[in-house]
């Protein structure tokens, strides 16, 4: 049996080295190709391959969120996310959003391959290390609400500019950010969206 494949990555010299490599396989063939998630979104519903691999950090949205809508829209593939920072928050993220599994890109070929295998058999797959990273590292601090925040101070406006992104007054993305630095034990809200993010929290 056939298993089909669909490929997301922002980079196509990455998604066209995974897919020379899929396509080694006797069993496997990759259908398509997208480089954002709403690409995806699009080619997975209407393709509808058996699994996706799909990076996390694409421009727009990225591949937990897209994972998630594949499977508020009914999707039955698979999703393996694929990425090259293995942040111990992705891995939890990833799989609240639905995920089947969670590998590192420099997993060997012969290891992808048999990932992709496993997934599809109903089976979770998830990087060893990342695992480990994931439990020690334990659940995130934040709330919803301070992860928008500190998503928002990511580009390094002011207090009012947050508060117009996020929809909030500037008094209470002045309470978030203070709480957020606290838990994040950060010097400053530049700080605490970096730890934030390098947590894979964000």
């Amino acid at each position: 049996m056939t298993i089909t494949v669909v490929l997301v990555d922002d980079q196509a010299l990455v998604r066209g080295a995974m897919a020379a490599l899929l396509d080694l396989e006797a069993d496997l063939r990759v259908v398509g190709e997208a480089g954002t998630g709403d690409e995806a979104l699009d080619l997975v519903l209407r393709v509808r391959p058996d699994v996706v691999l799909m990076d996390v950090d694409m421009p727009g949205m990225d591949g937990i969120e897209t994972a998630r809508l594949l499977r508020e829209r009914g999707s039955a593939a698979r999703v393996l996310i694929v990425t090259t920072f293995g942040r111990p928050g992705y891995l939890r993220r990833g799989l609240q959003a639905g995920a089947a599994g969670f590998v590192v890109k420099d997993t060997p070929a012969r290891l992808l391959a048999d990932a992709v295998r496993r997934v599809h058999a109903g089976m979770r797959v998830v990087d060893p290390t990342l695992a480990t990273d994931s439990l020690i590292a334990g659940e995130s601090p934040l709330t919803p609400r301070e992860a928008d925040v500190l998503r928002a101070a990511r580009d390094g406006g002011s207090v009012a500019d947050i508060a117009a992104a996020v929809f909030l007054s500037e008094g209470t993305v002045r309470n978030h950010l203070s709480s957020a630095i606290g838990k994040t034990n950060a010097r400053n809200r530049a700080d605490a969206s970096r730890i934030a993010n390098d947590n894979g929290w964000l």
